[in-house]
């Protein structure tokens, strides 16, 4: 976790051609970082309200010391530093899980045997799983 100021780009930068190639837009919510590669999420926080937003890496940047990220206006919006202008925060990478339904903590995929079905009364696979994921809750609940 990185701990700096932000700043944001002007309104008057959208459209023009970020380091990754993509145009910036001042409604994406989009950043600059010196490290992280491009597509990288990161999630930034402002330490001041709380407020969070992911952003996603699209170009370098800041150069300026003292600051380790600029964000789009949308993102700087949602952080409440518009008025601000430049602003206390926190950046870490930000990861999805693979499973939207599972928590991260216990993602433990499975081996798939990829074949067919043989017959009409054996239950597909993902039934299956199904049935062991809740076995297995239901075990650690007691």
């Amino acid at each position: 976790m990185q701990s700096g100021k932000a700043s944001y780009y002007a309104k008057k930068f959208s459209g023009r051609r970020t380091a990754s190639g993509e145009r910036l837009h001042h409604d994406s919510l989009t950043c600059a970082h010196r490290t992280y590669p491009f597509g990288t999420k990161l999630k930034v926080t402002n330490p001041a309200n709380g407020k969070q937003v992911i952003v996603r890496v699209t170009d370098r940047g800041p150069y300026v010391k003292g600051r380790i990220i600029d964000l789009s206006v949308r993102a700087a919006r949602e952080l409440g530093i518009l008025s601000q202008g430049i602003a206390p925060v926190t950046v870490e990478r930000y990861t999805e899980t693979a499973i939207p339904f599972k928590p991260e903590e216990i993602l433990d995929l499975p081996e798939f045997d990829i074949g067919t079905n043989e017959g009409s009364d054996t239950k597909p696979i993902w039934m299956e799983l199904r049935d062991q994921y809740k076995k297995k809750t239901q075990e650690e609940k007691e």
